[in-house]
């Protein structure tokens, strides 16, 4: 249990890790190579180090350099037979990506997850893996983990698939296409949900020497026969997390900097400044880096398809703006690490806040959010976002507060030491 405990906090800047969805694909990606990459600022959380203990076991030689630095010699897009199961914990984006990247090998590949990652939707990658001639199957029959795959079939080709619950699955398609025969020519049947971290994929892909194109939004081509090219890289800030000490700023009225941002940045989370902005923050760009400040905040009508890891810090700044605010085109918050509209909601509630929610909305009616004890359902995005009204009102506390080390486990470390 974390009992927050109130602050009068300054104006500040902190230094956050390193990106999480960056840090997993270039961690695949450099494992796809077949020399030697070095990768600096990796973030240093579960969820990656599943990843990494998956890529080994494939056949890729990582070794850490330093605290973030990571030496990688890649098994050349040919990954190595593994006897065992593999296990994710409740890492999405590591089983959509390595489901992919198993499909490269000549033998069976199984992997699995904790209780929440089994009950995580598969059914449309696994689908559209055995339209290619691969073996992929559920083995539970429910399109959910345990999952196995087998290759043995790179020929490649035209592909259909779903990615209304989540663009992982066109990400791992364009990771593993790039070294079929023919590569991969892939219609949707309608956008993909969170479309910026497709283009971070195709961005990351491009600094391994991999073309993949954006035909439009609903069409997307890889060429075959590639090879991913080895090299020196460093990971950005994750803004996902940036976002916390943004929506602090918010609700304390404090200017809260982010260092070592890049403005240019392909993460779909550096929208929330937009959004904030919108709900009446100061907003300052300088120097790398980027503040928010809330004097008065007012609600807002978003849609935040784009920016799904955005909406418990999002929504719990509208508990403190005047009038409704309204979060739609967010049904894919239901299939996350907890069903996440559910989640908010039922803490929103909890304090002292009107919620009303739908199978793809979210709707709250600021007011005066009151101290609460919150239940994270494991999430570490649930107790990252409700640890926020903590600072300046009495009675937060925070059930299970380790699971931030998911994504970001020094969390505490930063939020605690916020100078007064």
């Amino acid at each position: 249990m974390k009992h927050i405990t109130q602050k009068n906090i300054k104006n500040q800047a902190v230094v956050i890790p390193g990106s999480k969805s960056i840090s997993h694909r270039m961690m695949v990606c450099a494992s796809l190579s077949n020399g030697t990459s070095h990768i600096k600022n990796i973030l240093q959380s579960n969820d990656i180090k599943h990843t990494l203990d998956a890529l080994k076991n494939m056949g890729a030689d990582i070794n850490q350099v330093k605290e973030s630095h990571y030496r990688v010699k890649g098994f050349g897009g040919k990954p190595h037979p593994c006897n065992k199961d593999i296990y994710l914990g409740n890492s999405g984006t590591s089983m959509r990506l390595l489901a992919g990247i198993a499909a490269l090998g000549n033998t069976g590949y199984s992997f699995t997850g904790d209780n929440r990652m089994c009950e995580r939707p598969m059914k449309e990658l696994l689908d559209a893996l055995t339209l290619l001639g691969i073996q992929a199957k559920s083995k539970n029959k429910k399109g959910s983990p345990p999952i196995y795959i087998k290759g043995g079939n790179r020929a490649g080709g035209p592909i259909k698939i779903d990615c209304s619950k989540t663009s992982q699955y066109l990400s791992s398609l364009l990771m593993m296409g790039a070294l079929m025969k023919k590569g991969l020519d892939i219609r949707l049947d309608s956008p993909p949900v969170s479309s910026p971290y497709i283009d971070l994929t195709i961005d990351i892909m491009k600094k391994f020497a991999i073309s993949a194109h954006k035909i439009n939004s609903m069409h997307y081509q890889v060429p075959g026969q590639q090879s991913y090219l080895q090299g020196d890289f460093s990971v950005e800030p994750d803004l996902s997390n940036a976002g916390y000490f943004w929506a602090i700023g918010a609700v304390t009225g404090k200017m809260i900097f982010v260092k070592n941002i890049n403005t240019n940045s392909l993460q779909g989370d550096l929208k929330q400044i937009k959004i904030l902005e919108q709900m009446g923050c100061a907003i300052k760009i300088e120097d790398n880096r980027i503040g928010v400040c809330g004097p008065a905040l007012k609600a807002v009508d978003v849609d935040m398809s784009d920016t799904p890891d955005a909406v418990p810090a999002i929504a719990v700044v509208a508990s403190f703006a005047k009038g409704k605010t309204r979060i739609y085109n967010i049904k894919h918050l239901r299939e996350k690490e907890c069903d996440r509209i559910d989640a908010v909601s039922s803490q929103l509630i909890k304090m002292g806040i009107s919620v009303k929610q739908g199978e793809d909305f979210i709707e709250i009616t600021g007011g005066n959010p009151k101290g609460a004890r919150i239940e994270t359902f494991n999430d570490h995005r649930i107790a990252m976002a409700f640890s926020i009204p903590g600072l300046i009102i009495p009675g937060m506390e925070i059930e299970n507060e380790t699971c931030v080390e998911k994504s970001f486990p020094n969390y505490w470390d930063i939020f605690d030491v916020l100078q007064e």
